[in-house]
């Protein structure tokens, strides 16, 4: 029996500006890729031990619902029974998850998971840590190849980092490319921004098939979506006022919103009609679609009437993360 080990891991959510869809890799590794995305401090966190075998069970998994099972093969949850494996892991385990946000909800939830959960074995397990690199490398791989999920690379690569990046992705791998702003900058651009929960949820891997599905005939619109990647890599750069930004912002939602029927809704529509009505500079569904936050750029002195406009839906302002996925609790009692 190993010794009663704790390990908490926080990993962090994404919000993805432009460039989405284009981080497929069907698509990528033939035209290249990019997105600029940012971390914010919202968190999934992740409790791992060796679990002390009373009952029958050798494994106790807890998320939206708590598992029990004799062997990793019995395991549902298909990330933690991949991450498992390839550690090669024996011993019985305890993993619990919580996190500040609700899951299938456009944030990268899920490689949030995954980085979060390898982060935490290679604690538990006393490996070294891998590099930041590495680690969504990994998770990218066991994402795309050995669970078959339907799936981008920035979400692993934004869990991983932390901070604001553009995101590089070519047939050679993926790359994180820091955008360094000014401090007054970044919190300027943090005050302009709203999550406003539609309280709709979705199967990310599902929707993100069919736009994989789509991509021969849907060209055009990928390549303008990376063309605009470029041009707000400029703007976050500059020093004017982020109406621009709201521009290009709802320039991509319109070109995003013709890759897939299941991208968007009535209720998504009215939305964003409304946040726009009401002065807003921009927005966006964050995610591969179909539900989950919707992303608004506005000027501080409009969001009290923007979120009175969409009231009752539940609003939740925007603090950055700069850190990325790291252990916060270690203890080996």
């Amino acid at each position: 029996m190993k010794d009663a080990a704790m390990i908490i891991s926080r990993t962090p959510f994404r919000v993805s500006f432009f460039g989405g869809g284009t981080d497929y890799p069907d698509w990528y590794r033939e035209h290249g890729g990019a997105v600029i995305a940012v971390a914010i401090a919202k968190y999934c966190y992740l409790s791992c031990r060796w679990f002390q075998n009373f009952f029958d069970a050798k494994h106790r998994i807890v998320y939206n619902r708590i598992e029990l099972c004799g062997a990793i093969d019995e395991i549902e949850h298909p990330s933690v029974r991949a991450c498992l494996r390839h550690f090669g892991v024996t011993d019985g385990v305890e993993i619990i998850h919580n996190a500040d946000l609700p899951a299938r909800s456009g944030l990268g939830s899920s490689s949030s998971f995954t980085i979060g959960l390898l982060n935490a074995l290679q604690a538990l397990t006393a490996r070294p840590q891998l590099g930041r690199q590495a680690l969504a490398d990994l998770a990218i791989h066991l994402e795309q190849e050995v669970m078959g999920e339907s799936v981008g690379s920035q979400d692993q690569m934004m869990a991983a980092h932390g901070g604001l990046n553009r995101l590089s992705f070519d047939a050679k791998g993926c790359r994180a490319h820091p955008l360094t702003l000014p401090q007054e900058r970044l919190e300027n651009l943090e005050r302009h921004m709203l999550l406003f929960w539609t309280g709709l949820s979705r199967n990310a891997s599902e929707i993100a098939a069919h736009q994989i599905g789509n991509i021969g005939h849907k060209q055009p619109e990928l390549r303008a979506m990376l063309h605009l990647v470029d041009q707000a890599e400029d703007i976050l750069l500059g020093s004017g006022d982020w109406g621009e930004m709201g521009r290009l912002m709802h320039e991509s939602w319109t070109i995003k919103r013709g890759l897939s029927r299941h991208i968007t809704s009535d209720q998504i529509d009215a939305i964003y009609h409304t946040a726009r009505a009401n002065g807003a500079l921009g927005g966006k569904l964050l995610g591969a679609g179909g539900g989950g936050f919707f992303l608004v750029l506005a000027r501080p002195e409009d969001h009290e009437g923007i979120r009175a406009a969409l009231s009752p839906l539940i609003c939740t302002p925007v603090k950055f993360d700069h850190v990325g996925s790291q252990i916060i609790f270690q203890s080996r009692d």
